[in-house]
């Protein structure tokens, strides 16, 4: 612990721990919550306070020390790569590909939803680099948050963290409720005959699930208990959900009908293609998971890198190898859009093969909700940490090592929006997020490369300013032809329109690619470099970042305009609590650590002049 960062913030990490910062509320300890008075003035300074925090930067090593200090009791160093490589695998292998493989080839993809899948595969590949790095240079439970406070500043990382918060919400919700789909198809039944259906509420939201929602509980309770008896029962459940996708390939190559791959390979044009893509990203959820834990991993430098990218690299050959059998085993207008494997070993004459699907399927499952619970529970522990929500949630149990609060709490979250909430609506919302969140932490990446404070020039802090406004407008660019074109685009796909029409409907993707190409290479060769990873760093920077950032938000840009309005929503939501409640706690807090880490140095100097005096 660095010094004046342990008993302190240790302190302000508890509830009713207020006296450090003047507070009185066991929920909000800070001086602005102190009394009713205290609150208005705070609000009256909303603005002065704001200009201060919304490009505030953390230290790297307040994010290691001080502020990890804040949780009572320390996170247990237990894990490998071992552990993450399965927790890889687990967090991501679930509901995606049992579910949303069908509903994707047979709507927006045909059979090139195996090229969907590869898209996606390299898009999230590209976010693994990114996390990777900031994994192991900043080993702590807060992942992209914490790595957004120290490069891109305090706002931008409390707007990202209340959608880590939805995703990892709104991802388990979508698979507890996947959960109660495959143990239905186990017993020979509908998945709404395990619902209570509430005639009362809306559509989307009328079929109450409450094993969706016991589920939840009980994998919240096991990842409460251990981190490392978690991870030993995920990597059971792993390996023997392996065993069970091996069946599925052997047994399906055996009904395969070329014919069915071949006739029609991609009957809705690339556009149908990326539409999948945007979707299917939501099967590639959780990785992300694996760099909360960071904190707990014995070796950083050697364990977070092998686990991540060799996780990554079996997930996305899995998914495409599954994918494919399922188009070689019948047409992909055949497929059923609820349990597209299940019903493909029907119809080869295989029913018995359902029950070892869906069995495989809860067990992936069970790994992702276990995988996220633990993910989604530290992520809400650092950001509790910088009392951007209550710091109650902080808490690390002394004698469990683990983050109970936060567990709870998070878990109960997600069983709310599980009894209630419908998958279509689940996975679009929840790709949105994700997508976004890996956009902000390629760019804070490409931040942490060309930009150190107080080192880097004015020019070259502009260079870098300027090549990453291009490199995002190009982007966005590129995606609004995308979304704007779509008819226009759709018939050209379709063979219409001839030559011209072809060659005027890439012209403004040639503009919007050059424009990133140009930008990214100025940023590559015109840009002096300001760091370099200590230990293991993301290769070919900038462009691949740089990719990941145009990938990312082109994916964005395929997805429907409902799930952006539910998406506004939301970020209007957590601008209004950060208005009233986010700001003027993280202000206190920040105000509290300088005046903390002043009185140590003040105390340091006195000790030394001491015994110089002596």
């Amino acid at each position: 612990m660095a010094a004046g960062g342990g008993d302190g913030a240790r302190r302000r990490g508890c509830c009713g721990g207020g006296g450090d910062n003047g507070g009185g509320s066991s929920l909000f300890p800070e001086e602005s919550f102190r009394s009713w008075s205290s609150y208005w003035r705070a609000l009256l300074e909303t603005g002065p306070r704001l200009r201060e925090r919304v490009a505030a930067r953390s230290l790297e090593s307040a994010e290691v020390n001080e502020v990890r200090g804040r949780s009572g009791a320390d996170m247990r160093r237990t894990l490998t790569w071992w552990d993450l490589l399965w927790f890889g695998i687990g967090a991501v292998i679930g509901s995606g590909i049992f579910v949303l493989t069908g509903q994707e080839a047979k709507e927006a993809a045909g059979p090139a939803v195996v090229v969907s899948y590869a898209v996606s595969g390299v898009s999230a590949m590209l976010s693994v680099f990114c996390y990777t790095e900031f994994a192991v240079e900043i080993p702590v439970a807060g992942g992209s948050f914490a790595y957004l406070r120290v490069e891109l500043g305090d706002f931008m990382a409390y707007i990202a963290a209340g959608n880590i918060l939805l995703e990892y919400c709104i991802g388990g919700a979508a698979v507890a409720r996947s959960w109660t789909s495959y143990f239905a198809t186990l017993l020979n039944h509908h998945p709404n005959d395990f619902r209570i259906h509430a005639t009362a509420l809306a559509d989307d939201y009328s079929r109450l699930d409450p094993i969706a929602v016991a589920v939840t509980l009980l994998i919240c309770l096991a990842a409460a208990l251990s981190t490392k008896g978690s991870s030993r029962f995920n990597y059971v459940l792993s390996i023997a959900h392996l065993a069970v996708i091996v069946f599925i390939v052997v047994a399906g190559l055996t009904h395969a009908n070329a014919s069915n791959l071949t006739s029609d390979f991609a009957p809705f044009g690339a556009r149908g293609i990326f539409a999948a893509s945007a979707v299917l990203f939501f099967a590639y959820i959780g990785f992300d998971a694996v760099s909360t834990m960071a904190e707990e991993t014995r070796n950083p430098a050697k364990d977070i890198p092998i686990g991540l990218v060799a996780a990554m690299t079996l997930t996305t050959t899995i998914y495409c190898v599954l994918a494919l059998v399922l188009c070689l085993m019948q047409p992909y207008t055949d497929m059923d859009v609820d349990a597209p494997f299940s019903v493909a070993f029907t119809n080869a004459g295989m029913d018995w093969a359902k029950y070892i699907v869906a069995f495989g399927a809860l067990k992936g499952m069970t790994t992702v909700l276990l995988a996220g619970s633990v993910g989604q529970a530290r992520y809400l522990t650092h950001i509790a940490r910088t009392h951007m929500v209550p710091p109650c949630l902080a808490s690390v149990h002394p004698r469990l090592g683990t983050p109970v609060n936060a567990t709870v709490a998070m878990a109960l979250a997600t069983a709310v929006i599980a009894l209630f909430t419908d998958l279509g609506i689940l996975s679009n919302l929840l790709s949105i997020s994700t997508l976004f969140i890996f956009t902000l932490v390629a760019v804070a990446l490409l931040v942490r490369r060309y930009y150190v404070s107080g080192e880097t020039s004015a020019s070259d802090r502009n260079k870098l300013a300027a090549c990453l406004a291009v490199i995002l407008a190009a982007s966005v660019a590129t995606a609004a032809c995308w979304g704007v074109t779509a008819g226009y685009g759709g018939a050209a796909a379709g063979g219409g329109g001839g030559g011209k029409t072809k060659t005027k409907e890439w012209v403004p993707y040639a503009v919007t690619g050059g424009a990133w190409l140009v930008a990214t290479a100025f940023l590559a060769f015109g840009v002096p470099r300001a760091r370099t990873p200590r230990t293991w760093g993301v290769p070919l920077v900038p462009w691949l970042p740089a990719a990941s950032v145009m990938i990312n938000v082109f994916l964005l840009g395929s997805i429907d305009a409902a799930s952006f309005v539910r998406f506004g929503l939301w970020t209007a939501a957590l601008l209004v609590y950060y208005f009233l409640v986010g700001l003027h706690a993280s202000y206190d807090t920040a105000k509290a650590l300088a005046a903390e880490n002043d009185a140590a140095r003040v105390e340091e100097g006195a000790h030394k002049a001491g015994r110089d005096g002596n």
